[in-house]
C-alpha cells in the first residue's frame, strides 16, 4: 500500500506558502500553516497573545478574501486550516505526513529552519522545500540520514490553486517511496502535472521560460519591435497565453521577475547563454521608480480611465520611461492564423510567413527550441519534462519539442543554422537514426524518442488520463456520429458521448445524438454513458444564433420544437435505464449547465464556471435548467408539507435571475448546480476515466433510474412575494422594466404556476410552463435585441 498523505504542514505564509496551504485546503486535506513570531509590535499591542504572535500568518488568511483570482474553491475550506507560528506550534508537525517548507530563499535561513523540523518531525514524514534556486546539497548540511532520504524539492507554481504545474527534484539520497508517494499526491489529490527536474538553478519551467522571456527582450531591441508587436505575436497566435510577453512578466511582477532571470545570471557561470539573463538596465530602472507590474498596476502596461469613461491600457516607452497609447498592431500572418483552429498548424503557419511578425516569431522561437536541447540533460532527462514544464508552468499549447516537430525537426534544424543557433548533437543523431520526430504515435500509444537509448519510449502518464484523443486511434470505437457530436466506446462496457460544434453548443444535431446515445447504449447492452470531451469548454450553451434566426424567420414553431426537444433529451438522459454521468470541466453555460444537471450523477473537474446565464439574454433556462435546479436544491423535500417551499424557491430565482456562475465546481454544489453526491476530480486529466468509473461503480451496484419527483410550490402566494421583490429591485435601479417581466415569468415557473401549496407539481407540467414563458419571451423586441448585442459582442446588455 502506498504511502498515505493524511495531513500537510506549511511552514512560510508568504504568497506561496499560504497559497499551497489554501490548496491543500481546497483538496480536502486538514493543513498546519506556520511563519514567524513577529520581531515589532504595534503601541500597545500584548506581545503574548495569539493575536499578535501569529499574525503573519492571519494576515495571510484574511489576505485570502482579496486575492484575485480567487485561491480557495470556496471561502468554507479555510476551515481546514490550522495557524501558528514557528516559536509555539512547532511540535504540531509531528502530526504531518508532509512538511513544505516556503521560506525566505535564504540557506541560513533554511538550514535553521529545517534543524527545528528535524527534532519534531514524525519518524516516516516526508519534508521538502519549495525553493526554486537553493541547493539540496546545501539545505541539508547538517541533516541526518534519515532526514536526507525522506527529502525532496517540491516546486509549485504561483498562483497555486490555477497553476498545473509541481517540479519535482530529488536529492542524492532520496528514498524512491518518497517521490513516488508525493508525484501520486500531487496529481491524483492536488490535481497537479508532475515534471522531474535536476538540481539546477531555477529548474525547468523558469529556465527556459525566463530564457525565452530574456531572449525576446534582447531581440526587441536589435530587431525594432516595439512592446504591443511582441505581445500581438507571442499571444493565442503562437500558441501562448493572451497575457504574452510583457503582460506575463507583468502579472509575474517586475521585481520577481529581475530575480529569478539574475538568480540564472548569477549561479549559471557554465551557460553558454548566461548573458541573455543579464536584466537590461531599463528593467532595473522601472523598478526603482516603482513600476512592478500587476501588483501597483503599472508596468510595461498602465490602465488608465481613457476620456470616454472606458478603461484602456497604455504602453511604456523604454526610453523615456512614459505611457503612451499603443500603437496598432496589423501583419498578414497573424490575421490568416486566426482562421486556423489547430495550434500546430496555426504555429507552424506563423513561423513559416515571410513578414515581419513570422520573421521575428522564427527566429526568437528556434533561440528557444535549440536552447532547450542543449540543457539534455543538465536539467531534465526527455523532451517530455521540458515540453510538460512550459506547457504547464507558463501556458503554452505547445513545448519547445513540440514547436519544433510542428515546423519539422529537420527544417528546424536547416533554419537554425543559417540564424547561427547551436543545436544539440543528440537531435542529428535522431535525424541520422531514422527518427523524423521527437513525438509519434505507435499504434494507440504516444511515443518520445528517448536519448539515452536512442529509441522510442512510450510518454509516461497515469492510468487515469483517458481522452477521447486517444479513442480516436481506433477506428472501432467509433459507435455513431453526426455534424454535432460522436458516440465513442470507451471500453469496459461504457460509451462516451462528445459534443464537436463550436464551442460545443446545443444544437439540433447534438439533440438527435443525445437520443441516439440512448438508443445505442440500450442497444449494444452497455452499461451506462459519460457526456464529456477533451475541448477546453464543455458547452457556451445552447446555439443563440439559430434560436434567433428562427424568430427573425418566424419559424417559432420550429423554435419551440428544438427548445422543446432538448427538453425531452434531456429528460430522458435522467430517467434511462442505464446511468449516465456528466464529466464537465471549465465553462458550462446555459444549455451545458443543463446538460450537466440531466445526468444522475456529476464527475467535475475542480474547475468549473457555470450556471444558467439566460437572463442576459432576456430569456430563462428553457432546457429544463428551472425544473433541475428546484430538483437539486428542492427535490428531497419537495413533497414533505412540513417544509416551506419558498426559501429554495427563492434560491433557485437568485441563482437564474442573477445569471450566477460557480467559480469552481464545489462553488457550483453549495449553488445547486451539483448535488452532495456528485464527485469532483481535482485532476483535469482525470475527470473521464473518473467518471467512468463512476459509471460502472451505479451498474455494477444494480443502478435503477430515480422516479419522478412532485414539487409542493407555493404558487400565486409564492409568485407575489417575488413580484414584490422585482418591484422594489426596479425602483431602486437595480433591473430594468424588461428585467421585471423576465423576472416574473421565471418567478412564475418556480412557484409552479397556478397552483396549490397543497397539490404536488409534476415534472412535466413544470417543464410546460418553463416552455411557455420561454416562447413568450423569445419573441419580445428587447429579448431579441439582448440576443443580438450577445451575438455581436458577447456581452450582455441591459434595456
Amino acid at each position: 500500500m502506498s504511502f498515505q498523505i493524511r495531513k500537510v504542514a506549511v511552514l512560510g505564509a508568504g504568497v506561496m506558502g499560504s497559497g499551497i496551504a489554501g490548496h491543500l485546503a481546497n483538496a480536502g486535506i486538514p493543513c498546519l500553516l506556520l511563519d514567524i513570531v513577529p520581531f515589532n509590535a504595534a503601541e500597545g499591542e500584548d506581545t503574548s497573545s495569539k493575536a499578535f504572535r501569529n499574525k503573519y500568518v492571519n494576515n495571510a488568511m484574511a489576505a485570502f478574501k482579496k486575492q484575485k483570482p480567487a485561491p480557495l474553491v470556496t471561502p468554507a475550506v479555510k476551515s481546514l486550516i490550522e495557524v501558528g507560528n514557528f516559536d509555539d506550534d512547532m511540535h504540531k508537525i509531528a502530526d504531518c505526513d508532509w512538511v513544505v517548507e516556503v521560506v525566505k530563499e535564504d540557506m541560513g535561513i533554511k538550514q535553521s529552519l529545517f534543524a527545528k523540523v528535524e527534532e519534531h518531525l514524525a519518524p516516516n514524514a516526508i519534508v521538502s522545500s519549495n525553493t526554486s534556486g537553493l541547493s539540496i546539497k546545501g539545505m541539508l548540511e547538517g541533516r541526518s540520514d534519515s532526514f536526507k532520504e525522506r527529502f525532496l524539492v517540491t516546486h509549485f507554481f504561483n498562483p497555486v490553486r490555477y497553476m498545473k504545474l509541481l517540479e519535482l527534484v530529488r536529492g542524492d539520497a532520496t528514498a524512491d517511496w518518497v517521490v513516488d508517494a508525493i508525484h501520486e499526491f500531487g496529481e491524483g489529490t492536488l490535481g497537479k502535472g508532475i515534471v522531474y527536474g535536476k538540481d539546477t538553478t531555477n529548474f525547468i519551467g523558469n529556465r527556459i521560460g525566463v530564457y525565452g522571456m530574456m531572449k525576446t527582450l534582447e531581440m526587441m531591441q536589435t530587431e525594432g519591435m516595439s512592446i504591443e508587436a511582441i505581445d500581438k505575436i507571442f499571444g493565442p497566435a503562437m500558441g501562448r497565453p493572451k497575457s504574452a510577453v510583457f503582460r506575463t512578466a507583468d502579472v509575474v511582477g517586475l521585481d520577481t521577475f529581475i530575480h529569478v532571470s539574475m538568480n540564472c545570471y548569477d549561479t549559471l557561470l557554465e551557460d553558454e547563454e548566461r548573458d541573455v539573463f543579464n536584466v537590461p538596465a531599463y528593467l532595473h530602472t522601472m523598478v526603482e521608480k516603482g513600476m512592478l507590474g500587476a501588483k501597483n498596476r503599472q508596468g510595461f502596461y498602465k490602465r488608465v480611465t481613457g476620456a470616454d469613461g472606458a478603461k484602456v491600457n497604455r504602453v511604456l516607452n523604454v526610453e523615456t520611461f512614459e505611457y503612451e497609447d499603443p500603437k496598432p498592431v496589423r501583419y498578414d500572418s497573424l490575421g490568416k492564423a486566426r482562421k486556423i483552429d489547430d495550434v500546430r498548424e496555426r504555429v507552424a503557419a506563423v513561423m513559416g510567413s515571410d513578414d515581419d511578425a513570422g520573421k521575428f516569431a522564427e527566429k526568437a522561437s528556434l533561440a528557444v527550441l535549440a536552447y532547450s536541447s542543449r540543457r539534455i540533460p543538465e536539467i531534465a532527462d526527455d523532451v517530455v519534462n521540458i515540453d510538460r514544464g512550459l506547457r504547464w508552468g507558463f501556458g503554452w499549447d505547445l513545448g519547445p519539442f513540440e514547436i519544433w516537430d510542428a515546423i519539422g525537426v529537420a527544417h528546424g534544424v536547416e533554419r537554425m543554422k543559417a540564424l547561427g543557433f547551436e543545436v544539440a548533437p543528440w537531435v542529428t543523431e535522431m535525424l541520422a537514426a531514422g527518427r523524423e520526430s521527437f513525438y509519434a504515435i505507435e499504434g494507440s500509444k504516444d511515443t518520445y524518442w528517448d536519448i539515452p537509448s536512442k529509441s522510442a519510449k512510450v510518454v509516461p502518464q497515469s492510468d487515469r488520463v483517458v481522452k477521447i484523443e486517444y479513442l480516436k486511434r481506433t477506428e472501432t470505437n467509433k459507435l455513431s456520429s453526426n455534424m454535432g457530436a460522436t458516440l465513442w466506446d470507451m471500453g469496459d462496457g461504457v460509451a462516451c458521448l462528445e459534443f464537436h460544434t463550436k464551442m460545443n453548443a446545443i444544437d439540433g444535431a447534438v439533440v438527435e445524438a443525445m437520443n441516439d446515445a440512448i438508443d445505442q447504449v440500450n442497444a449494444r447492452g452497455l452499461k451506462g454513458l459519460v457526456i464529456g470531451h477533451d475541448g477546453d469548454t464543455y458547452s457556451a450553451g445552447a446555439n443563440l444564433g439559430a434560436v434567433l434566426m428562427g424568430v427573425q424567420m418566424d419559424q417559432l414553431n420550429m423554435v419551440e420544437d428544438m427548445v422543446s426537444g432538448f427538453q425531452k433529451a434531456n429528460q430522458r438522459m435522467r430517467y434511462s435505464s442505464f446511468p449516465v454521468v456528466t464529466a464537465p470541466h471549465g465553462l458550462a453555460l446555459g444549455g451545458g449547465m443543463e446538460v450537466i444537471m440531466c445526468g444522475n450523477a456529476v464527475q467535475a473537474s475542480s474547475e468549473l464556471f457555470g450556471g444558467l446565464v439566460e437572463f442576459g439574454v432576456g430569456l430563462i433556462p428553457g432546457g429544463g435548467g428551472n425544473l433541475q435546479l428546484l430538483r437539486n436544491l428542492y427535490g428531497p423535500y419537495a413533497e414533505d408539507r412540513e417544509i416551506d417551499p419558498f426559501p429554495f424557491v427563492k434560491k433557485a430565482f437568485m441563482a437564474i435571475g442573477m445569471a450566477q456562475v460557480s467559480n469552481s465546481a464545489e462553488n457550483a454544489r453549495q449553488m445547486g448546480f451539483l448535488k452532495p453526491s456528485d464527485g469532483i476530480s481535482m485532476n483535469r486529466d482525470f475527470v473521464l476515466s473518473d467518471a467512468k468509473a463512476m459509471v460502472i461503480g451505479m451498474a455494477d451496484a444494480g443502478f435503477r433510474p430515480p422516479r419522478q419527483t412532485g414539487f409542493l410550490l407555493p404558487g400565486p402566494s409564492g409568485r407575489a412575494t417575488v413580484d414584490m421583490l422585482l418591484y422594489d429591485m426596479k425602483i431602486n435601479g437595480q433591473i430594468s422594466a424588461h428585467d421585471e417581466i423576465i423576472g416574473r415569468k421565471l418567478g412564475n415557473v418556480l412557484c409552479g404556476g397556478e397552483t396549490s401549496p397543497t397539490v404536488a407539481v409534476s415534472e412535466e407540467h413544470l417543464l410546460e410552463l418553463e416552455l411557455e414563458a420561454f416562447m413568450s419571451l423569445v419573441t419580445m423586441e428587447k429579448t431579441k435585441q439582448r440576443m443580438e448585442h450577445m451575438l455581436k459582442t458577447g456581452k450582455p446588455l441591459r434595456n
